[in-house]
Formats: C-alpha cells, sequence, structure tokens
C-alpha cells in the first residue's frame, strides 16, 4: 500500500477525490512518507504540491503513476532524470 500525506495549510485540488478513489492509499505523518524510497508529488490548481505520495517498491512506484496518468494528470518530471523539489514524478492537471 502506498502512504501518503497532505501538506499542511495548502489546499488541496478540485480532482483529489479522484487519487484517493483510484488509488489505495494509507494516510500518515508527512515524516513518515518523506522516508519512502519513491515520492510522487501533487500539484493543485495554483501550482503548489500539496499531496505527496510514498511508495516502498519501484513497481508501486509505477503503478501509481500508470493510474494517476489513468487520471488525465500528467507527470511534470517524466521527461527529466533524478528528482526536482524532491520528488521523483510531480503530477498535475493538464
Amino acid at each position: 500500500m502506498l502512504k501518503t500525506t497532505l501538506i499542511d495549510g495548502i489546499p488541496a485540488a478540485k480532482f483529489d477525490k479522484q487519487i484517493t478513489t483510484n488509488l489505495l492509499l494509507e494516510h500518515v505523518a508527512a515524516d513518515v512518507v518523506r522516508k519512502e524510497k519513491l515520492l510522487i508529488g501533487v500539484r493543485n490548481e495554483e501550482g503548489d504540491i500539496y499531496r505527496l505520495i510514498g511508495a516502498t517498491k519501484h513497481n508501486s512506484f509505477t503503478n501509481a503513476v500508470e493510474e494517476l496518468e489513468d487520471l488525465e494528470l500528467v507527470d511534470e518530471l517524466a521527461a527529466v532524470e533524478g528528482t526536482h523539489e524532491g520528488c521523483d514524478a510531480i503530477f498535475r492537471e493538464a
């Protein structure tokens, strides 16, 4: 199961319910999510990362990326090597 947290003080995106419905997520504290091997950030309409999703295994990470793409969200790091803002992938609305 993927671990997730909302970032304090940053409003969730209007499409957030789709994410929580389509992914099996365990809600935990932010410091727990940040310890995961792979991190996915999700941006709201203002461009701020409001949700972090952490995966221990690459397979879980890949499955989460595919689910987010199925929701027609775009990974802005798809063509970038390494991490950005501490994330291995950052999704936003197209």
